[in-house]
């Protein structure tokens, strides 16, 4: 019985410790696979996290300029701490006096040198990067809007204080993204060194970063204050360049309406003058004079409308009047002749003239009338015939000439005839009083219309002028000459088309006087006799003006 009993505590035991050696057994076998698991884990988190850790610094040493620029200042900082160490080198192998430290001091001399000069090379980079790299654009001076001209260089002022104003926030706002940036490679590199703390690298990386984005911070802190101000200059100078703009439109509209009130007061009387003058030229000079008159009043009214001080105006002219008037001579003389011929009436358009110069004289039509010369258009006439053989030329006569010079009026006082005369030779035996009456009543038939316009408008001209001798009937003169007796018959013709009624009455004269015998006319000419006997012949009468050899 305490066998059995044995034997089944022997056996309960076993089975209790088998039971238990199992159950440890697969404890054993679940901890190691938990903690392959969290291995694995740990892995694939830290090669994300790297990956991801790869691609922002890629991100920010390729896009962002911010990084670059940091880069330099570190590296800036580097140097300068190497240096500073070779100093320190130096000076405690100086302190040993030992010669064999020459050499060395002779290489950390050399190789302070080279790290000077690159030192040298990123002096830029000295101070804090993002301070220096954001800088609101200067300020310059501010116009001034004192006439509508300068309403475009204030808009222009404008527009480029706003361009300036976006810059300088497109600036802080990517420095805000590259701050964002940053700290995102802050909360990777605080997982991975979680992750690995015994990294020095991930420790000293994450050190220069929160560095990093301190300084960035204090930057981004600074320009922001500097854009609340910039912003309040820019809105001032806009707000008060805005309301000079305004008062200067309103000014431009105040004088626009004042000189369309002129230009329709001008219209209307140049309206009127149309209606009551109805011949051409005094039209047209009483149209120049009120196109003079509202340029006149309207350089006036902009003088006093943009001028704030007048009479400094007028004392500047005043002491520079004498060598404006030295240097300008001429141009005054001819102004005041211009006031001369239209106050005076001396001289219209469409006038016919004739103007002297050295000898030459040139005649033709006023066609233009200004502040400065007369422009005249040269016509086929007499003079052109007998001197210049030219004609159709466009001359411009100062209005000075109107002092200086000789100027002919053909047509002047609403004349439109002129004295013309046409002079011929006849022999001394021929009958004069003949050939007198021929050349008188060929004038009068035809030039008998020019006679009776004339008349007319000489007797219009008593009131304004002292006329003594109002014949205007053709006249006929004779003149003992030396190669005969000269007949000269004068007639009043058309002043712009003497040379067609001289042709006329010339070849009608010549036909007339063919038809008479008693008449000859006397030209040049050379009879030549031969003698064919020894005694001299008989000559006959021959005219007068002949040679007999």
């Amino acid at each position: 019985m305490k066998v059995k009993t044995l034997l089944l505590l022997i056996l309960v035991v076993s089975l209790a410790w088998a039971q238990k050696s199992v159950v440890k057994s697969d404890q054993n076998r679940s901890a190691t696979i938990d903690q392959n698991a969290t291995d694995q884990n740990y892995s694939v988190q830290i090669e994300q996290l790297s990956r991801q850790l790869e691609l922002i610094e890629r991100e920010l040493n390729e896009e962002s300029v911010w990084q670059k620029i940091y880069t330099n200042h570190l590296t800036y900082v580097d140097i300068a701490s190497q240096i500073s160490q070779i100093d320190k080198k130096i000076k405690r192998y100086k302190r040993r006096g030992s010669r064999k430290y020459r050499t060395k001091i002779l290489e950390l001399k050399s190789k302070k040198e080279q790290l000077q000069e690159q030192l040298n090379l990123l002096k830029d980079y000295a101070e804090n990067p993002f301070k220096a790299l954001i800088k609101p654009k200067e300020i310059q001076e501010v116009p001034s809007v004192t006439n509508p001209f300068a309403i475009i260089n204030a808009i222009s002022y404008m527009k480029q204080l706003d361009e300036n104003l976006k810059r300088f926030e497109h600036e802080i706002d990517q420095l805000k993204a590259f701050i964002d940036m940053l700290e995102q490679k802050i909360v990777i590199l605080k997982a991975l060194h979680t992750l690995q703390p015994d990294d020095k690298s991930l420790r000293q990386k994450l050190e220069e970063t929160e560095k990093e984005i301190d300084d960035a911070q204090e930057a981004l802190d600074l320009h922001q204050t500097a854009l609340i101000v910039y912003k309040k200059k820019v809105d001032e100078i806009t707000l008060r360049l805005t309301d000079q703009i305004k008062e200067q439109a309103k000014k431009v509209g105040m004088i626009g309406m004042i000189i369309l009130a002129t230009l329709i007061l001008v219209l209307l009387i140049k309206w009127l003058v149309k209606r009551t003058i109805t011949d051409n030229e005094r039209f047209y000079m009483a149209n120049k004079i009120i196109n003079f008159s509202f340029i006149f009043v309207v350089l006036i009214i902009i003088i006093f409308a943009y001028i704030e001080n007048v009479s400094y105006l007028v004392t500047v002219l005043g002491f520079a009047s004498a060598g404006i008037a030295i240097a300008m001579k001429d141009w005054f003389m001819s102004m005041l002749g211009w006031l001369v011929i239209v106050l005076g009436g001396s001289i219209h358009v469409g006038d016919r003239i004739k103007v002297v110069k050295d000898g030459v004289e040139y005649v033709g039509d006023v066609l233009d009338i200004s502040l400065l010369r007369i422009t005249v258009l040269e016509d086929v006439t007499l003079t052109t015939y007998m001197h210049n053989r030219r004609a159709g030329r466009i001359i411009f006569v100062p209005n000075n000439y109107i002092f200086t010079h000789m100027i002919a009026n053909y047509s002047h006082a609403t004349l439109k005839t002129v004295w013309d005369g046409i002079d011929f030779t006849i022999t001394f035996n021929s009958n004069h009083k003949k050939a007198q009456h021929i050349a008188k009543e060929t004038a009068k038939k035809y030039a008998k219309g020019y006679t009776d316009i004339t008349r007319k408008q000489l007797n219009k001209l008593r009131s304004r002028y002292s006329l003594k001798n109002t014949n205007v009937e053709p006249r006929v003169y004779a003149f003992i000459e030396e190669n005969g007796i000269r007949i000269s018959v004068w007639y009043l013709t058309n002043a712009y088309a003497t040379l067609t009624l001289r042709s006329t009455i010339s070849t009608e004269i010549l036909e007339l006087i063919k038809e008479e015998d008693d008449i000859v006319i006397a030209y040049p000419s050379q009879h030549i006799y031969l003698d064919q006997a020894k005694e001299k012949p008989t000559l006959p009468n021959l005219p007068d003006g002949t040679i007999t050899l």
